[in-house]
């Protein structure tokens, strides 16, 4: 196994078939250039590895993710911000390309590019706790376009301009109405109530299931060709140009 700081892969003894793709930066799980590298990896690994038919996402039973380092962020030149949101599409897509059912086990806040990385995973499961937002555009910058279609998908077009115009935070209970999230527990049953979703699929036909989830994706997933480019153009401009205001919603 890659050695990894950041992002980790654990195999549970008691829940064979099962891995989990770990998120470890503390206090926020906050989302860096290497940190997304990593999640890369770690996805790719656990989506070859034959001892793992389903994955749980999860950061630890304080904080799922609150989006991307904004101090590391306000730092970057264009060309190094073009970098990172290349790196965090690779990252983000690599969760979603996972060829096995994927559950996001989501702990205290899913906000910004965190939320995108739990969107990228087939369900969510949350605790009553949770709040979660998207809220980059408060922050001064733009989500990538793999965000807002998966956004998309899960609340609808009109629902999702209104989370993303506004970046308020929303609780897990509207979360659950809105679709957001599949199912809202109690805070300590998250990651067991995840690892249930998970291993109902456990002992299906593999092949027949990845190819079933591709299909399934492909209905509303972006284009590779079509989404760099389209993050590139958005996402200059922006960053380019409101400095000042990156921050303010994800540190709030």
């Amino acid at each position: 196994m890659a050695l990894r700081e950041f992002a980790g892969v654990h195999l549970d003894a008691q829940r064979p078939g099962l891995g989990t793709l770990v998120l470890s930066r503390p206090p926020a799980n906050a989302l860096t250039r290497q940190f997304y590298r990593e999640i890369s990896s770690a996805a790719k690994e656990l989506a070859t590895c034959s001892e793992v038919a389903g994955v749980i996402l999860f950061g630890g039973q304080e904080i799922f993710s609150a989006g991307d380092d904004l101090r590391a962020l306000r730092a970057l030149t264009l060309g190094e911000a073009h970098t990172w949101v290349a790196v965090r599409r690779e990252g983000i897509d690599a969760v979603a390309a996972i060829p096995k059912p994927t559950v996001a086990a989501i702990t205290g806040y899913a906000l910004g590019a965190g939320l995108s990385l739990a969107l990228a995973a087939d369900w969510r499961v949350s605790g009553d706790n949770a709040k979660f937002g998207a809220t980059e555009i408060s922050a001064g910058v733009t989500p990538d376009a793999g965000g807002i279609a998966r956004l998309t998908r899960a609340v609808g077009v009109s629902r999702a301009k209104e989370l993303l115009y506004s970046g308020r935070f929303v609780g897990a209970e509207e979360a659950l109405a809105l679709g957001v999230i599949d199912e809202m527990v109690a805070p300590d049953d998250v990651y067991d109530a995840a690892a249930a979703w998970a291993s109902r699929f456990v002992d299906a036909p593999r092949q027949a299931l990845a190819a079933a989830k591709a299909s399934v994706d492909e209905v509303f997933e972006p284009t590779t060709a079509e989404r760099p480019a389209a993050d590139r153009g958005r996402y200059g401009p922006v960053f380019s140009a409101a400095p000042a205001g990156r921050g303010r919603a994800v540190q709030s």
